[in-house]
């Protein structure tokens, strides 16, 4: 279990007029870890803009946040993160990540319709991160095919920070009308409280309190705090939470994650200002002689604690029948605000419930900042023939085709822009709504400037939105940092909230919810800090639908934005040089804003043949896949003032290439002059080669080093 400090078992005695037995010492240490209650984090969390007239549900009242996407729908999305466990067990962490931000999401009462993911490793060299690195991706494509929800997109990055400390976060969307919306409340003194799902097992047990400490060479031991997953059991479940939610019987609804039985528990009945009394013996277990600790605190996969309205009972049973799910009347609502624990008649366990939910201690940790990068005087100088193909076949810029094709991506048959272009699009049939949606975050700029990347994170996201055609509508979160007790580790967590809070309210998008993954710590240090971005947004009309891939030849390509020159903390640098260094790109979110509501404008006018952002790599490396990442490749060819590694490889921030038609190119650039935005023709599209002005590339292979990259590392 997590340590409980000598303040917080005082605290404990002091809540409880007594000391603690063995059980509730256990309850209290996984609801006051970091994983379930923020107590390092929280006081940071709140700075976050988290209204808005589209928001329904606001982060931190349920399960994941709702926003409203006209015609009577909305959405419900949230990203978590199952980042330990997946560093221990790759498959059964990966998979049950995804079983659980499922449950989060159809707990409001949504059905979920698609996925994305963001994952970090360390570099593809070491046996051990390609071992993580596949079980990873094989445990995210089986949970997801297998259940039938796509996974439509993502990023993959690869850093030697990452080394034994893989990050993986899930993110996953529903939809539902606004009179669907479910709440996870224990209300109606007297209500029976149903459990419905799997049985009780011990794997996963305190799990959550595993997720709050850092990894290290005995962490191998903690085996047993990874879940096992179930994703047709998860399907029966999904479809007979649905159904019961529809039917009217349900007054309300919890998913058993981090803290499993515990967390349900009492979480429903502070929310309802109620109290929760439940039997163990009639909890359905799967091992005999478990205890009241392994039950309360087992964090097996797939199961809901629903309170259900008096006299509706048979209904209920009948629709779990029907759907072959283990069930059980385990208790009922009280009034008395505890959270009351039987074992066959014999209390084991009685804590108030909101105290235990949402008093644990809050802490105001010390930080210490970092000392500020340097600037480049003299960047280091290499032979662009020779880079950009590097650069290419990095695996943090090389095609992820290795990952995409194991998910099935087309399920639903709403998928229409798949992994592989600036954002994920999908077209939700039940409203008849196109829904953009994209996960962003550069942890090179985090690593060197944690409030200016995540900033950049921020805005990144919502022009990959832009290059899509659509208009941003709220983000999720998922923040990724060591040890919080280490002061510099705390800097970095408070300085990126700034950031994503400067970011958000910049472009008026507010956090609807997320998640806090706090010690990712390896023997070998912390991660870089990695601030996670998931943002949807909106196209209104499928014409508006664009791709980064050019076209046809003769379209003339456009940059907005400027070539830009900024080679800190960029790819350039650390792939080629093996440096993270200098000061990473400014971020101007007026300029950026009006770069982007341009290109928007030109996609809205129908200008636009494709769209595509200038981030990792640079200039040159979006050209590259601007030409490689179609059906067929194009080439082009481009002039630019020169081409220096500072032009070619820069990642300066708020920067666009578009390609319109030959006849349209004057149009597309009087409405940008009108518009104030800087913007130059830049080339053409055609021919089988690349050329920046004296330099010259062979599309095709181009294509072969980008392509063919992660698979040839991945069977070395």
């Amino acid at each position: 279990m997590a340590d409980l400090t000598d303040e917080e078992f005082d605290r404990i005695r002091q809540i409880l007029g007594r000391e603690p037995n063995h059980t509730e010492t256990g309850i209290f240490s996984v609801m006051w870890s970091e994983h379930c209650s923020y107590k390092n984090s929280r006081p940071e969390l709140k700075k976050f803009p988290t209204e808005g007239p589209r928001v329904l549900v606001k982060a931190g009242e349920e399960n994941a946040g709702v926003i409203d996407i006209g015609g009577g729908w909305a959405v419900a999305f949230k990203m978590e993160s199952h980042n330990h466990p997946s560093a221990i067990e790759p498959f059964q962490g990966a998979a049950t990540g995804v079983g659980g931000i499922i449950r989060d999401i159809f707990t409001m009462g949504a059905r979920p319709v698609f996925s994305l993911n963001s994952l970090r490793f360390g570099p593809l060299s070491s046996a051990k991160n390609r071992r993580l690195f596949a079980g990873v991706v094989a445990g995210i494509a089986h949970y997801g095919n297998c259940i039938g929800i796509p996974t439509i997109g993502g990023e993959i990055y690869f850093d030697e920070s990452y080394e034994g400390n893989p990050l993986v976060n899930v993110f996953c969307l529903g939809v539902l009308r606004h009179e669907e919306i479910a709440r996870g409340a224990a209300t109606g003194i007297g209500n029976p409280v149903f459990y419905v799902g799997s049985e009780t097992g011990r794997d996963g047990l305190a799990g959550a309190a595993f997720a709050s400490r850092e990894l290290s060479e005995a962490s191998r031991r903690d085996r047993p705090a990874v879940q096992v997953g179930d994703p047709f059991k998860e399907k029966l479940l999904l479809e007979a939470c649905l159904e019961l939610l529809e039917s009217g019987c349900v007054a309300g609804i919890q998913d058993m994650g981090a803290a499993g039985l515990t967390c349900s528990t009492c979480e429903t009945a502070s929310r309802g200002g109620t109290g929760v009394e439940i039997d163990l013996a009639r909890v359905p277990v799967r091992e005999r002689g478990m205890t009241p600790y392994e039950i309360m605190l087992s964090e097996s996969q797939e199961r809901m604690l629903i309170i259900v309205k008096r006299g509706e009972e048979e209904r209920v049973k009948s629709i779990f029948e029907k759907w072959d799910l283990p069930y059980a009347d385990i208790g009922r609502v009280t009034g008395d605000g505890m959270m009351r624990v039987l074992n066959n008649g014999e209390v084991v366990s009685e804590i108030p419930a909101r105290k235990l939910a949402e008093e644990a201690p809050v802490y105001h940790r010390e930080a210490a900042p970092k000392a500020p990068p340097a600037p480049l005087e003299n960047p280091p100088e290499a032979d662009p023939q020779t880079v950009l193909p590097r650069l290419l076949s990095h695996p943090a810029i090389a095609s992820k085709n290795w990952v995409y094709s194991q998910y099935d991506h087309t399920v639903r048959a709403g998928t229409i822009v798949a992994p592989g272009s600036d954002a994920a699009v999908f077209l939700i049939r039940e409203a008849d709504k196109i829904v953009a949606a994209t996960t962003d975050c550069n942890a090179l700029f985090c690593a060197l400037d944690p409030r200016g990347g995540a900033r950049l994170a921020v805005a990144e996201a919502a022009r990959n939105l832009a290059c899509a055609g659509a208009t941003p509508l709220a983000v999720t979160d998922n923040l990724n940092f060591g040890n919080p007790y280490k002061p510099e580790n705390f800097w970095q967590l408070r300085e990126a909230v700034e950031g994503l809070a400067e970011g958000c309210r910049a472009f008026d998008v507010p956090v609807t919810g997320g998640n806090v993954s706090l010690y990712n710590e390896s023997p070998a240090g912390a991660i870089d800090p990695t601030p996670t971005v998931g943002m949807v947004g909106l196209i209104e009309d499928e014409r508006h639908i664009t791709t980064q891939a050019f076209k046809q030849a003769g379209d003339v390509i456009l940059l907005l934005g400027g070539e830009g020159s900024e080679l800190g903390g960029s790819h350039y640098l650390k792939v080629i040089h093996g440096l993270k260094a200098g000061v990473p790109p400014r971020m101007d979110f007026v300029r950026e804003k009006s770069v982007q509501a341009a290109a928007l404008a030109l996609i809205r006018s129908g200008f636009v043949k494709s769209a595509h952002d200038c981030s990792e790599g640079g200039l040159a490396v979006a050209l590259a896949e601007c030409c490689i990442s179609g059906k067929k490749p194009l080439g082009a060819h481009v002039q630019l003032s020169e081409a220096t590694p500072r032009v070619l490889f820069n990642e300066s921030a708020s920067r666009i290439l578009l390609s319109v038609a030959g006849n349209s190119a004057a149009a597309a650039l009087a409405l940008l002059e009108w518009r104030g935005v800087p913007a130059r023709r830049i080339g053409v599209v055609g021919g089988p080669r690349l050329v920046i002005n004296e330099f010259s590339w062979e599309v095709a292979e181009l294509y072969k080093e980008w392509y063919s990259a992660i698979g040839d590392l991945m069977s070395s």
